[in-house]
């Protein structure tokens, strides 16, 4: 007979605690808004929609929409976790008044909460997480919807729903912007990324925009007038490029000689991968001046299909770029990195993305500028509160480790304490975080 190792004793349940908090972490993530000024630059957006003195600050209602959503919740209605837990999270909107806030932001609000969110940018920037360079990933993603909410279509792959495009910091991971479409929507319209460009370039801080960029896309973004966009907006792109017949001929073309060794992130040779250029062989005079055609060919991995111009076994990338460095294994290697937004792009979906729930297309996008709001604060709380492997999280990680940790709070005299379990193998962490926060500069009055 196998006897079963109980995992724990059993224990007697009772509902008489006093002063216990879950999700104290996530008042890291609430206190990291209130500190950069975000939750007071919302206030200021939204100050024409509130009805009277005594109701809730349409900014913190905002705020707390961010914070739930960054904390793992998908619907208005999970606010309740907060609003349970007063003593931590102060005053917290009932659903009703949540979903009239948000149903309260027009096109012209939307437009003040973006500007909110970029000067919040610009002094987590200064308090020491701006980046080296700036290199900017747009890709576009579905979301599944089935009912029949407004716009929603069916998309390529024969679901339903919408297709919006986003932008990603790739050096920081921020979400810089987002734009909702139907589902139909094509993924190569050029005005499409160019207003997706534009809306995150209004996302960095003034003084940044001066600073050489590169725009990096799939083979949506590589047409003619998105090109001629960037080169008119003074900024480098590398976009995906479709290999048709003739770009098939230049590459058995290219001589042998041609080929040098790919490269990974550490500058080590990536084995079984070669980069040629192929300008040469090509006309790309239709394109803007400058512009260069770059080949990556490598052996596929284990259990990839071959298509029929997969010549000698090697499967073929191409992107066209203007960038006028001479290593081509290190152009390569910053356009392979586009793969990383899809990461980022699986995050937020996690973090409210995939949910849009209203009926109203414009709620809905409101909705998708809520995710990326709280896709901000998580990466923000790690640039300015984390260092070591949690620098690096990924936002579920954040959340079982740090977010929903539980606590008790006691009052001692003026002082409220928030007290962490001793052996939850994180709670120094999070201490450390919270310290680490308080020292950044305050808010200018």
């Amino acid at each position: 007979m196998v006897k079963h190792a109980r995992r724990f004793e059993t224990v007697e349940v009772t509902a008489d605690g006093v002063g216990l908090v879950s999700h104290a972490g996530a008042a890291l993530v609430a206190e990291l808004a209130d500190r950069v000024g975000l939750t007071e630059e919302f206030s200021g957006a939204l100050e024409s929609t509130r009805e009277r003195r005594s109701a809730h600050d349409p900014g913190c209602v905002l705020r707390d929409l961010a914070v739930m959503l960054a904390d793992g919740g998908d619907c208005v209605m999970d606010l309740a976790v907060f609003r349970g837990q007063g003593r931590l999270f102060g005053r917290v909107a009932s659903e009703t008044t949540a979903h009239r806030v948000l149903k309260s932001i027009d096109e012209q609000l939307l437009e003040r909460v973006r500007s909110a969110r970029a000067v919040a940018r610009a002094r987590v920037w200064d308090a020491g997480a701006r980046p080296e360079t700036i290199t900017l990933h747009i890709d576009a993603t579905l979301l599944t919807s089935y009912s029949g909410k407004e716009q929603a279509a069916g998309n390529y792959k024969h679901g339903h729903g919408f297709h919006p495009l986003l932008c990603y910091l790739d050096e920081t991971e921020e979400a810089l912007a987002g734009l909702l479409r139907p589902g139909n929507a094509a993924s190569n319209t050029a005005e499409d990324h160019f207003k997706v460009l534009c809306l995150a370039l209004e996302q960095l801080p003034a003084q940044d925009l001066d600073r050489e960029m590169l725009v990096c896309t799939d083979t949506g973004g590589g047409t003619h007038k998105f090109t001629s966009d960037c080169r008119d907006a003074r900024i480098r792109f590398s976009v995906g490029y479709e290999i048709s017949h003739t770009v098939r001929e230049a590459i058995l073309a290219a001589s042998e000689t041609a080929w040098q060794q790919a490269i990974e992130a550490d500058s080590s040779e990536r084995e079984g991968a070669w980069v040629a250029e192929l300008t040469s062989l090509i006309d790309l005079s239709a394109w803007p001046d400058g512009t260069r055609l770059i080949c990556r060919r490598e052996r596929p991995h284990p259990g990839a299909q071959f298509q029929i111009f997969d010549e000698h076994g090697y499967r073929y990338t191409c992107f066209l770029t203007d960038q006028t460095d001479g290593n081509i294994a290190a152009l390569e290697l910053r356009h392979r990195g586009r793969a990383r937004v899809e990461d980022r792009i699986r995050t937020g979906k996690d973090t409210g993305m995939r949910n849009l729930p209203h009926h109203a297309f414009a709620h809905n996008q409101t909705w998708l500028e809520l995710s990326l709001i709280a896709q901000d604060l998580l990466t923000w709380t790690r640039l300015t509160c984390l260092e070591g492997e949690l620098r690096y999280a990924e936002p579920k990680r954040l959340r079982h480790r740090l977010l929903h940790t539980a606590g008790k709070l006691i009052r001692t005299g003026r002082r409220t304490r928030l007290r962490l379990q001793a052996d939850w193998p994180w709670a120094s962490v999070l201490a450390t975080a919270f310290q680490r926060l308080r020292s950044l500069p305050a808010t200018p009055a």
